[in-house]
């Protein structure tokens, strides 16, 4: 998608930016409070998401919704069937900073940040973090562009742009202010189903081996299962991401996941489908969410290793 300025910025980057902002907004007791996707995201691409929207509505829809032009991207964004899962899966995440930091970590890396807002919506926990922000160049440049548009410069993060396709995760993290020696929280959001599992299982190998032991992991996935289902709602999704250039390629067998963790450095702590997230976070259903039938969250814990190997490693990388 060619954004302003000429960039190539992830399009679902942009649009899980926009939903956290309409939960905040309109839904009932909301499970995060992001008023920022819709200053961050420029209004340019907020009329190309209206217009898509619009394209896959039939006549009679299409004069209803341009007679009330302001709520297109709402209604359209709160139908997709990832609004949940996006909402959600930030707030399990900085639950488990919050957890995290309490014992005493104080290093924060997002890998494939997109336009994340921690360090805007939550300045005195940030002031706690350093924060890295890994993502493509492109993405970032969009997003930094825009924050500076607004006036706004985090002090607390760290803008780490590489394409991970060709350059390795220690490789863009030690060429930061990165300390390799000391725990770290890493959240891997909304990315996994973007990569094949070879993929997914080599970013799992490098964090782990970047990272100090007892460093903490947040990511997504989807149950492999929703590949081979005939869910209408997985479908739908499918198909918008595919038409966006960014396809769905791959899922875990969460019955699989502790073995396949270990074997990359990792231990699970803990692996939780949606629905049961939604139904620990909110039990009454005051939010309006619905939640998916196939995405997780886990959260592991990197095994111990030895302290020689992490300073070889830096020394390696940089």
């Amino acid at each position: 998608m060619d954004l302003d300025g000429g960039f190539k910025a992830s399009q679902t980057a942009l649009a899980t930016a926009l939903m956290r902002a309409i939960h905040t907004r309109l839904d009932r007791n909301p499970l995060i409070d992001d008023p920022w996707g819709e200053r961050i995201v420029p209004s340019s691409v907020q009329q190309r998401f209206r217009e898509a929207a619009l394209s896959r509505m039939d006549s009679r829809a299409q004069a209803e919704a341009r007679a009330a032009p302001g709520s297109i991207l709402d209604t359209s964004l709160r139908a997709s069937p990832a609004y949940a899962g996006v909402i959600m899966r930030s707030r399990y995440a900085e639950d488990a900073l919050r957890s995290a930091v309490a014992g005493g970590v104080r290093q924060y890396v997002l890998v494939g940040a997109g336009f994340d807002s921690f360090a805007l919506r939550r300045p005195a926990f940030a002031q706690t973090l350093e924060i890295f922000e890994i993502d493509h160049p492109a993405t970032q440049a969009l997003k930094q562009q825009r924050l500076r548009e607004l006036g706004l410069e985090p002090p607390a993060v760290h803008y780490i742009a590489a394409d991970l396709s060709t350059e390795s995760l220690a490789s863009a993290l030690y060429r930061s202010k990165f300390r390799p020696l000391e725990r770290a929280f890493f959240s891997w959001l909304g990315v996994t189903m973007y990569l094949t599992r070879a993929a997914n299982l080599a970013t799992l190998r490098a964090i782990a081996g970047c990272a100090a032991s007892g460093s903490e992991l947040v990511f997504t996935y989807f149950d492999e299962r929703a590949f081979s289902s005939d869910s209408q709602s997985f479908e739908e999704l499918r198909r918008r991401v595919a038409a966006a250039g960014e396809p769905f390629q791959s899922g875990f067998d969460p019955a699989m996941l502790a073995e396949q963790l270990r074997a990359t450095g990792f231990e699970l702590l803990d692996d939780i489908a949606e629905r049961d997230l939604l139904e620990r976070l909110d039990p009454q259903g005051s939010s309006g969410l619905k939640a998916g039938r196939f995405s997780h969250l886990a959260h592991a814990l990197t095994a111990a290793r030895q302290t020689a190997e992490l300073v070889s490693h830096s020394k390696d990388s940089s």
